[in-house]
């Protein structure tokens, strides 16, 4: 009886080490060896209508972020004889700008420049860790500096998919440059999701347990995980937006999109439910019918 008391006294103190030291970096270090297991987080491929003999104008070039990293995007020009802005475009969590390979040709042949990031920690990127927002929306307003400043670039617009979403929000309530917004499947508030992650993965959740590690995790990566709240900075959206969920997204429930959307005051905002589509298949289930909706939307910016 000693020696089964000791190991489970062993036990408990690893299985104590491993919750305060290791499990928070599964949440924001992307980079970590067993974080690379887990499966990308990106949108399942869609064929967009498109010419694919169209030949793109494009460059990929490096930036420095606020905080001294390299960053990676690539620029593609509008293939049209008159370009009306440049959007942004902003990937999922654990993915990299080649998710938006066919969204680059769609926005080329309608008029569109194109901006694909790779975020912090993702890609071609420099940084180790995500601070879901916090850091990003300060990298997405060094970008436009740098497009501004280098590209003599203008009118600019976010669209982002989940993590690039609620990157996207803070964006635009951060810099009133950026002048509309596509959000695509993205959360409120990093420690509710969280929570309900545990709860979708585990089959339970405990509040006080997950945000102890959002704690950990933000005191890791050094960053405020009190300000990764997308919500928040709805409420200085001004921009025309266009918010668009699936309501059978498991991992990030629609009632976020909705919350978000309720507390956005600007008068030209707009609401697209996808029926039928999950958190990865926004693109496919909506189809051409959807990027319809979304070119006349950003026709109309």
């Amino acid at each position: 009886m000693k020696f089964l008391k000791r190991i489970l006294l062993v036990v408990l103190i690893l299985g104590l080490l491993v919750t305060h030291f290791f499990v928070p970096r599964l949440i924001s270090e992307i980079r970590n060896p067993v974080v690379s297991l887990i499966k990308r987080n990106k949108n399942i491929n869609v064929d967009v209508t498109s010419n694919s003999d169209s030949k793109l104008n494009q460059k990929e070039f490096l930036f420095s972020s606020f905080d001294g990293l390299k960053l990676s995007a690539r620029l593609t020009y509008s293939s049209s004889n008159t370009t009306k802005r440049t959007v942004i475009l902003l990937h999922g969590i654990r993915a990299n700008k080649e998710q938006f390979k066919n969204v680059i040709d769609f926005l080329s042949e309608n008029g569109f420049n194109s901006v694909a990031l790779d975020s912090r920690a993702h890609g071609k990127s420099e940084g180790n860790f995500c601070s879901f927002g916090v850091n990003e929306k300060k990298d997405v307003k060094t970008l436009i500096d740098y497009l501004s400043q280098h590209e003599n670039l203008n009118h600019f617009g976010v669209w982002g998919q989940s993590l690039g979403g609620a990157i996207g929000l803070q964006a635009m309530g951060y810099d009133q440059r950026i002048k509309f917004g596509i959000i695509e499947s993205a959360f409120s508030d990093f420690r509710t999701i969280v929570n309900d992650y545990f709860d979708l993965h585990a089959g339970f959740s405990y509040t006080p347990f997950s945000n102890y590690l959002v704690n950990r995790a933000g005191t890791i990566a050094e960053f405020d995980s009190n300000d990764a709240k997308p919500i928040a900075y709805c409420e200085q959206i001004n921009q025309p937006i266009l918010i668009v969920h699936g309501n059978k997204d498991e991992r990030i429930n629609i009632k976020y999109a909705r919350a978000n959307f309720s507390k956005i005051p600007s008068a030209k905002k707009e609401f697209i439910e996808i029926d039928t589509a999950n958190h990865s298949n926004v693109w496919k289930v909506g189809g051409d019918a959807y990027f319809k909706r979304v070119l006349k939307f950003m026709n109309a910016q």
